[in-house]
């Protein structure tokens, strides 16, 4: 992704952050940019995204992080600023401090430290599980079902990594059900932020939802390079959240869900 150009940002964004002094890039997700803006009034986290998929992305999660905001306790970011113009979005939000899990992880070689890492990653998990799930998040329609019929809508329009094979098998062998909680809808090693081992932050919501927990936990346990590559990283995360969801089956279905998104 390009980064973001300070002549770039909308004039309503640097009205509210009044002079900004720099900008700097971290690691870059796939939908958008992402810049830490330091100005006259503090640090702040700013997102832009450019096509109409992200766009809506983007205008999902402000509302699902004004929501959270209103109604929980979690540590999520609050809400600047939000704007669309000239085909693309922009939020400003809350600069949270600390690092990604996945940071933190890849730094410590102490292993002690690293499994509070992924205890606390299994806690936080745990945590938004626990937490009511606002009802501006909440749909009528069974969170699967959604899910299945935005996996068909991504398979047709937009370049995913699922095939229509798979899709079919997915839509026939789902899985039995469980209670739907609030879900984070990505919660993975890069969407959670730490200092000095303990959970900062909660970011990138824009999959926020009333739906089924095993979503997130699937995902989250995903083996990264040296991260959950081990029996051992997915036994401290469990011992975080309070025991195992997932069956065998439960893992590869939900991982081969999220192939098309």
């Amino acid at each position: 992704m390009k980064p973001i150009q300070l002549e770039e940002i909308p004039i309503v964004i640097k009205d509210y952050v009044k002079d900004i002094h720099s900008i700097t890039f971290p690691r870059q997700g796939c939908t958008s940019d992402v810049g830490i803006i330091q100005s006259d009034n503090g640090r702040y986290a700013l997102k832009r995204t450019k096509t109409p998929q992200f766009n809506a992305w983007l205008k999902k999660e402000i509302m699902i992080l004004i929501s959270l905001n209103k109604e929980t306790s979690l540590p999520v970011p609050k809400v600047g600023k939000f704007v669309e113009v000239d085909g693309q979005a922009w939020a400003l939000l809350e600069y949270l401090e600390g690092e990604t899990i996945r940071t933190a992880l890849t730094k410590t070689h102490h292993k002690g430290n690293r499994e509070e890492l992924l205890r606390n990653f299994g806690k936080v998990m745990s945590d938004i599980h626990a937490t009511p799930c606002p009802e501006a998040l909440k749909s009528e329609k069974i969170w699967l079902d959604d899910m299945l019929d935005q996996a068909t809508y991504n398979l047709q329009n937009y370049g995913v990594d699922g095939s229509e094979d798979l899709l079919e098998q997915i839509k026939e062998n789902r899985p039995g059900n469980r209670k739907q909680t609030l879900i984070h809808g990505d919660l993975t090693i890069d969407n959670v932020l730490v200092h000095n081992g303990e959970v900062t932050g909660i970011i990138d919501w824009s999959g926020g939802a009333f739906g089924d927990p095993r979503y997130d936990v699937s995902l989250a346990i995903r083996p990264k390079h040296h991260i959950f590559e081990w029996e051992s990283d997915k036994l401290c995360f469990f011992e975080g959240y309070g025991g195992s969801i997932l069956t065998e089956g439960d893992y590869e279905y939900f991982i081969n869900l999220y192939e098309y998104f």
